[in-house]
């Protein structure tokens, strides 16, 4: 009676447990994962099942994959004389950040692949090295947008510095010249997305010039189509409907077909910097921005044509972090971490003051499991607040280090990418 008890706990277990995290915020990039079993208690030396070292710097998320895990890092090398960064300009002036940085460096740009039971390093790849076109925010990294899986190939984005595909032994399938890219000196964001054979991705540059949206066969890394837009640099990545790829930009949000790459439809744009990831449900597609307004559009699924938005909010939301959508409810945190709850059909306000106790700032984007929802600010602590319409702190976390890098959920483990390693809470 005790085995078969043991027996059922174990298969209860497996049927609650989601395998998989195959690309950026999950399963439809949307944050959320239907684990029950867990933990949302831990820190260094308690629910740490494993750390790995992982070298130079990312911040790029984790995906996961049956027993595989795949991560992204960028390792810099000496500085070469003579280098300048390309030159920008914003609105019409020249423009360079204070805090860009890079361009005259020596970069290594590398895969790794990392056994989800153990941490063990399974391989490594460089899948470029030398110079990077353009430099990037000293906050980000070259190695920023998330990686995808199909299960049998890695797909992973550099942006300028180029895509690649590898199969799970870690052996180059292919490789695409994105060409040299535009961020104005902020780096690479968006990250690939998959609608059957097709690999989809947003290149948009500088103030619209040489901007674009593309799909690539994935299994031969050819170019099935590429359509040209007029949008400003953008480091959101996109979503998809069905089968339309639903882009925001600061000029224009713009729906395309994804077996062609015709423009389905277009509503207006955020009127800030694209960098939150877009989040889907009750029908609906919401965008946003916190920089340098902050602006949320809730835009009818299914359109064509001209759209107008159903609903918006003018307040809440951050530079970096994306919203999440969780239930009835729609989350914005700021670039402090304070939480605003919305009615997702409406747009009504159910509380925006969700204050963590400490001051803090965010660059991880939320994500939702078993009814919490989990923040997690640079300092490496992820506060647990309970989903609803009424603020509620649960508990606090840490790993131990900086953390700027989204969370992963699969397989019973939570999967968090530190500033010098890979966690494995479990």
């Amino acid at each position: 009676m005790r085995l078969a008890s043991i027996l059922l706990l174990i298969s209860m277990l497996a049927a609650n447990a989601e395998p998989n995290w195959p690309q950026w915020r999950g399963t439809a990039s949307a944050g959320v994962s239907d684990e029950k079993n867990v933990p949302l208690e831990w820190a260094p030396g308690k629910n740490i099942a494993w750390q790995t070292e992982i070298p130079g710097r990312g911040v790029s998320s984790p995906v996961v994959w049956g027993d595989h895990i795949f991560l992204t890092t960028a390792i810099e090398g000496g500085k070469v004389d003579g280098i300048t960064p390309p030159i920008h300009k914003l609105g019409g002036t020249v423009f360079r950040h204070p805090d860009s940085k890079g361009a005259d460096h020596q970069h290594k740009l590398v895969v790794l692949a990392i056994d989800r039971k153990s941490g063990r390093i399974l391989w490594e790849q460089v899948a470029y090295e030398g110079l990077v076109y353009d430099e990037y925010h000293k906050k980000g990294s070259y190695a920023a947008p998330t990686p995808i899986t199909d299960g049998k190939h890695v797909y992973v984005s550099f942006g300028t510095g180029g895509l690649y595909a590898y199969d799970f032994n870690g052996k180059l399938a292919w490789k695409h010249d994105l060409g040299k890219l535009g961020s104005i000196g902020m780096g690479p964001g968006t990250s690939p997305l998959l609608d059957g054979n097709l690999l989809l991705l947003q290149c948009d540059q500088e103030e619209g010039e040489g901007s674009f949206v593309m799909a690539i066969d994935k299994r031969t890394g050819k170019t099935a189509w590429k359509t040209e837009r007029k949008n400003g640099a953008t480091w959101a990545t996109p979503v998809l409907y069905k089968h339309e790829l639903i882009t925001s930009a600061l000029e224009a949000t713009i729906a395309y077909d994804v077996a062609t790459g015709k423009e389905l439809w277009r509503g207006p744009g955020l009127d800030g910097n694209a960098v939150p990831s877009s989040v889907m449900g009750h029908g609906m597609v919401y965008v946003n921005t916190g920089y340098p307004k902050k602006n949320t559009l809730a835009f009818q699924l299914g359109g064509r044509g001209e759209v107008k938005e159903v609903w918006s909010y003018k307040k809440g939301g951050a530079y970096i972090t994306s919203p999440l959508l969780y239930g009835d409810y729609l989350y914005l945190s700021s670039d402090k971490g304070i939480l605003t709850c919305l009615d997702a059909k409406t747009g009504e306000v159910k509380y925006d003051n969700g204050r963590p106790p400490a001051p803090s700032t965010v660059f991880a984007s939320m994500i939702a499991v078993n009814g919490r929802i989990l923040v997690t600010n640079d300092e490496g602590d992820t506060y647990i607040v309970k989903a609803g319409a009424a603020f509620e702190i649960l508990g606090k976390n840490s790993v131990g280090e900086a953390v700027q890098a989204s969370l992963a959920v699969a397989n019973g483990s939570i999967y968090v990418r530190g500033s010098k390693h890979l966690f494995c809470i479990r």
